[in-house]
């Protein structure tokens, strides 16, 4: 496949294009700062809120939009720069370029569903500034895609875990410190996701043309957050941290990203689950991967 892939340097982008590239896939990257040393990848050097560079004339089998601000950013009109303008403006870019486009959001868009399971036929509601905004771009993106006869899809994913990302910043090094706290008492369920499995989904999709879809994707073992913690802490072999109450950790962390974290969902992968086999069924073995992999 001929690949575009935005957010290259992120925590998801980096592994994609890795694994893509380890399938013999023709890559271009598109990053704003930082390098890729792997050779074999194109790169772009662009800031999508500042679309002054050009694309060369490839065609791409698919893009795959993963740039975005993440949640804990406290600036409200550089999320809306980033994740919407930032959207509009690489549509503007590939429109005549790509022959699918996979839009990668999350399960915040879905706000505070009372307990009920969220599947692809769940209707949004967001409940958070930084999820109305990705809601938006998603809806400008399916739009214009369908205008311009591009094939779209939408994959939705819970809270990805990994070496890296918010996972390792916000959680293991500040257990580790004894700095980390629970907002609130930790009693919402959460839906998790290994990254390798969140790459894996996101190639499938492509590979087996599963265009014009939406996807929850998420292991099978949605969990109380104090569970969560008290497992990783485990096998971290640290204490297990006490709680802050929720308006202090959104002093710290963010308003938008504590909201998201703190508001329950319980999530079916069911249907990414008929395309993609999941190495990591449950957080239980994706953590316990994890930590080896840390601790190694």
């Amino acid at each position: 496949m001929e690949v575009l892939v935005t957010g290259a340097t992120g925590f998801i982008g980096t592994k994609l294009v890795d694994k893509l590239i380890g399938r013999g896939d023709t890559v271009t990257a598109l990053v704003r700062t930082g390098q890729i040393p792997n050779p074999k990848v194109k790169v772009i050097t662009g800031d999508l809120t500042y679309p002054d560079f050009d694309f060369v004339d490839d065609q791409y089998d698919v893009v795959y939009h993963l740039a975005a601000a993440w949640p804990g950013e406290k600036d409200k009109k550089l999320q809306r720069k980033v994740n919407y303008d930032g959207s509009v403006n690489l549509f503007s870019k590939i429109k005549d370029k790509a022959r699918f486009f996979v839009y990668v959001s999350g399960l915040g868009i879905f706000g505070d569903q009372k307990g009920i399971t969220i599947d692809e036929n769940t209707n949004p509601n967001p409940n958070t500034d930084y999820a109305k905004v990705r809601l938006e771009a998603q809806k400008y993106l399916q739009d214009n895609c369908k205008q311009n006869g591009i094939p779209f899809s939408v994959v939705y994913l819970g809270d990805v875990y990994g070496d890296g990302g918010w996972f390792k910043s916000v959680m293991i090094d500040r257990l580790k410190k004894g700095s980390f706290k629970i907002p609130g008492f930790g009693k919402y369920y959460r839906s998790f996701v290994h990254v390798d499995d969140v790459v894996s989904a996101l190639i499938s999709i492509a590979e087996k043309n599963q265009t014009n879809q939406s996807f929850v994707l998420t292991d099978s073992n949605p969990v109380v957050f104090l569970e969560f913690v008290s497992f990783v802490c485990s096998k971290l072999g640290v204490k297990i941290p006490g709680t802050i109450p929720i308006f202090l950790a959104k002093a710290i962390l963010g308003s938008d990203f504590v909201s998201l974290l703190t508001t329950s969902v319980k999530a079916s992968n069911s249907k990414i689950s008929k395309i993609c086999n999941l190495a990591y069924p449950s957080y239980q073995e994706g953590i316990s991967s994890v930590i080896s992999e840390i601790k190694s």
